[in-house]
């Protein structure tokens, strides 16, 4: 093993009922460098990661640190051999403060009366060094997202780990937090530490990584310097073929208005306000992207216009008909589809199969239902025709769809609920967690359905996806319209901020057309 390789990983095998999520991998990371760990969804990235970081053991395979071989039974003991992984999701403590949550486990968190003054010192030394600035005293949830994933990284860098492994680390935040954190991650290197960067985001790879290591479907396609690639090769690498990356998109056929919304407001799941007098419109031929970081009203929009949530004041005019806080059926009846965020608990009915999936909105007319008995031959024919059109990966029409890959469970809802030629689509982050290949396939089929002329509702916290499909672009934040945009008028780094909370004198009124 070179000497500058401070991890290694031989013929890693991990093994899941039916599937073969690593299949033999070899894997090196050396000091100072970000190595990019590069996969479709379901490719074995994150999998690895769990193994090297102990969540996971191995039915094969062999891990040396520094030449030597190591057997990493737990989080605690990878831990201690100088392994962190910052999770997708963040693993903290919302009621504690910085500092609490950083010494959570550690010896010096287990006293009754924790010296936090040694603690704070040492994690303003920390963040000084690496570019991490947080109040240690702030209550994690008072701060931003960006902010609690830098108290994610100082916990580990607290620890004095010398591998740190950042799973999908950019999903949640602006543009301005993700320069930030490459940022953070340069200086990390600098001081020799060893950075793994799990992403499926080829620009993220090209900006900021030094290797890159590309899996499909559980083994290694190649491990290269990222100044001999570029975006085709790694997306070829990724998925076996060649990806289209700027899909052709006209100008917008703006047609009659579908969708008014008017001083719009709504309580979040804990009862506070988190949408505050919204309203904006949405014409047939377009499609209106809405830009945020998670957590700003998004979710609670998507809920009150499909009739999951009820709007404490304002109005939902559909069509011009009046449908503020009808059922979800109503809604659906009256031309709308809605491709939920939460693809399994909320989009589908895990345990039944593709084919029953595919006719949850018309099973009980015609041709699926005669009288009161279903027609399984016309089901079973309509899922045969769904699954060859929308290109769903299934053994069969009868598989249940919990055992269907993220990107297939995608299709399968569009398939639902594009069959009717809906007016008016409400696309909650349509391409979220997808790899290259789905995701050209799912921006192409919401393109068409604007060229069909329906209108389309896109929230999405991909801002490249924002960019590259919307005709207007409306800023949320804290529940509120920060700005409204016609497509190619607002910048990258202006729609970051305004996301982030300032305001700006550019773009149409929100309210207006």
């Amino acid at each position: 093993m070179a000497k500058s390789e401070r991890l290694e990983m031989r013929g890693i095998v991990k093994r899941f009922p039916g599937v073969v999520a690593n299949d033999g991998v070899d894997f090196t990371a050396r000091a100072g460098e970000i190595h990019a760990l590069l996969g479709e969804n379901g490719a074995g990235k994150t999998t690895l990661m769990r193994v090297l970081y102990g969540i996971y053991q191995p039915d094969a395979g062999e891990i040396f640190l520094d030449g030597r071989p190591i057997r990493v039974r737990s989080p605690a003991e990878a831990l201690a051999l100088g392994i962190g992984m910052v999770h997708q999701h963040f693993r903290l403590v919302p009621t504690l403060s910085v500092e609490e949550n950083v010494v959570l486990g550690l010896r010096e968190g287990l006293s009754p009366f924790p010296h936090l003054r040694r603690v704070r010192e040492r994690l303003a030394a920390i963040a000084r060094d690496y570019g991490l600035e947080v109040d240690p005293r702030a209550k994690v949830f008072e701060l931003s997202v960006g902010e609690q994933q830098r108290v994610e990284i100082l916990k580990a860098l607290y620890r004095r780990v010398q591998i740190l492994i950042m799973d999908e680390p950019t999903s949640v935040l602006t543009p301005q937090e993700v320069e930030q954190l490459f940022s953070t991650l340069r200086s990390l290197v600098e001081a020799g530490l060893t950075v793994i960067f799990i992403t499926h985001k080829l620009d993220e790879v090209l900006a900021v990584s030094d290797r890159v290591t590309v899996l499909r479907k559980g083994k290694v396609v190649a491990t290269l310097p990222t100044a001999e690639a570029d975006k085709p090769s790694l997306a070829r690498m990724m998925v076996g073929r060649e990806v289209v990356f700027r899909l052709e998109r006209g100008p917008a056929k703006r047609g009659e208005r579908l969708l008014e919304v008017r001083d719009l407001q709504a309580l979040s799941d804990r009862g506070l306000p988190a949408i505050r007098g919204l309203s904006f419109e949405l014409y047939a031929g377009e499609i209106l992207g809405v830009a945020g970081v998670a957590g700003n009203g998004q979710k609670e929009l998507v809920e009150v216009l499909t009739g999951l949530r009820r709007a404490t004041k304002g109005r939902v005019l559909l069509f011009g008909k009046d449908l503020t806080n009808r059922s979800p059926r109503e809604i659906a009846a009256a031309g709308v589809a809605h491709i939920p965020e939460e693809r399994l608990r909320r989009g589908l009915v895990p345990e039944m199969s593709v084919a029953e999936n595919l006719v949850l909105k018309g099973y009980r007319d015609p041709p699926f239902a005669r009288g009161p008995f279903l027609d399984q031959r016309a089901i079973i024919g309509h899922a045969e025709e769904a699954i060859a059109a929308y290109q769903i990966m299934t053994p069969s029409p009868n598989t249940p769809a919990k055992l269907l890959s993220g990107g297939n469970l995608q299709r399968l809802i569009l398939a639902r609920e594009l069959s009717g030629q809906p007016r008016l689509i409400i696309a909650a982050h349509p391409t979220y967690g997808l790899d290259v290949g789905a995701t050209e396939q799912i921006r192409g089929l919401l393109l068409k359905q604007r060229e069909l002329g329906a209108g389309v509702l896109l929230i999405s916290e991909d801002l490249e996806e924002i960019l590259s499909l919307s005709d207007r672009i409306l800023v949320l934040f804290a529940g509120q319209a920060m700005g409204l945009f016609k497509a190619g008028e607002a910048a990258l780094e202006e729609l970051g901020l305004l996301m982030a909370g300032a305001r700006s004198g550019k773009g149409e009124e929100a309210s207006a057309g």
